[in-house]
C-alpha cells in the first residue's frame, strides 16, 4: 500500500473482531518503531505490548473502571487482541540534553518540568502515529485513546520502571464487520487542505 493512500485510509477503529492477527503481521507492526525520529537521539521510548489474554484483562483492569468495562458499548475495543503502551522516559531527554554537544541547546541542567516543549511526549506521540500507519498498511485497525485511570498505576500494573510516563494507548486488531465510522469525525467536516496550509505568511 503506498503511503497516500496508508495517510487517506487511516481512521480509528472502535469496534473490533474475533480474528487473530498472526505473529509475523504483529511483528511488522511493531517494526514499524524501529526508525522513529528521536529528539537527541535520546531513544527515550519503549511499548509494552498487551497481546495475551492476561497481560490485557491486566492492563484494562487497571486503566479503566469496572462500570465502563461493563457497558455493552465497551466490548467491541475490549475485543482488540492487542495493545500496545508507548512509554516515554523523560530522565533519558534530561541526561541526554545534559551532554557535551547538546550544551548549546539551552536544555542543559534544565530539569524535565522547565521544558517547553517536552520532546519525551513528542518522540511519543511519533510512535503513536507509526502504529497507526503501520497497522492501516497491514489492514488492521488502530485506536489510539487515553488512560482513563492514572498513568502511574497503569504503568507500574505493567511492571514498567518509576520515573516513566505514557501519552495512552492504542488498540490494534481487525476490525469487527460492525465497525463504522464514529466519534467527532462523523460530526465535524475535514478542514480543507488551503484553510491549513499558511504559505509564507499566516
Amino acid at each position: 500500500m503506498e503511503l497516500d493512500e496508508v495517510l487517506r485510509r487511516r481512521r480509528m477503529t472502535r469496534r473490533f473482531g474475533p480474528t487473530p492477527v498472526t505473529a509475523e503481521t504483529v511483528e511488522r507492526v511493531l517494526g514499524s518503531l524501529a526508525h522513529l525520529p528521536s529528539a537527541g537521539f535520546a531513544q527515550g521510548v519503549d511499548v509494552v505490548v498487551c497481546a495475551t489474554a492476561a497481560s490485557r484483562r491486566r492492563f484494562w483492569e487497571a486503566a479503566s473502571e469496572p462500570a465502563w468495562r461493563a457497558r455493552p458499548d465497551a466490548g467491541g475495543l475490549l475485543a482488540a487482541p492487542l495493545v500496545v503502551v508507548p512509554v516515554a522516559d523523560p530522565a533519558a531527554y534530561v541526561t541526554r540534553y545534559g551532554e557535551a554537544d547538546k550544551a548549546a541547546s539551552g536544555l542543559a541542567g534544565e530539569p524535565a518540568s522547565a521544558w517547553p516543549v517536552p520532546y519525551w511526549l513528542v518522540d511519543a506521540a511519533f510512535a503513536v502515529h507509526a502504529l497507526l500507519l503501520a497497522a492501516t498498511a497491514e489492514g488492521l485497525g488502530a485506536l489510539f485513546f487515553r488512560l482513563h485511570a492514572p498513568a502511574d498505576a497503569v504503568l507500574d500494573a505493567l511492571g514498567v520502571p518509576p520515573g516513566r510516563t505514557c501519552v495512552g494507548a492504542v488498540a490494534l486488531g481487525h476490525p469487527s464487520p460492525t465497525d463504522r465510522p464514529s466519534g467527532s469525525p462523523t460530526r465535524r467536516e475535514r478542514r480543507a487542505l488551503h484553510e491549513v496550509v499558511h504559505r509564507d505568511h499566516w
